[in-house]
């Protein structure tokens, strides 16, 4: 039962962040970010090294809001 619910993650994580990774081409308009960091949410679950990354890319998330909420009205210089 615990191999099954592993596969069964493994593949439907998988085809999140595939999915993710095709709406994030320049080509196709999309949330690829957004579709990714929800395929790593779920490979999370059961697996350790999507855990690091996920955790990765909130810390980018993070410090990329907290430019933009940083930058000076009117986008002066």
């Amino acid at each position: 039962m615990r191999l099954g619910r592993r596969i069964g993650i493994a593949i439907a994580g998988g085809l999140v962040v595939a999915a993710g990774v095709v709406l994030a081409m320049p080509l196709i308009p999309g949330p690829g970010v957004l579709v990714i960091a929800l395929g790593l949410g779920i490979l999370s679950l059961e697996f350790e090294r999507p855990r690091v990354w996920l955790a990765a890319l909130k810390s980018r998330f993070r410090d990329v809001a907290d430019r933009i909420r940083r930058k000076p009205p009117g986008g002066g210089s």
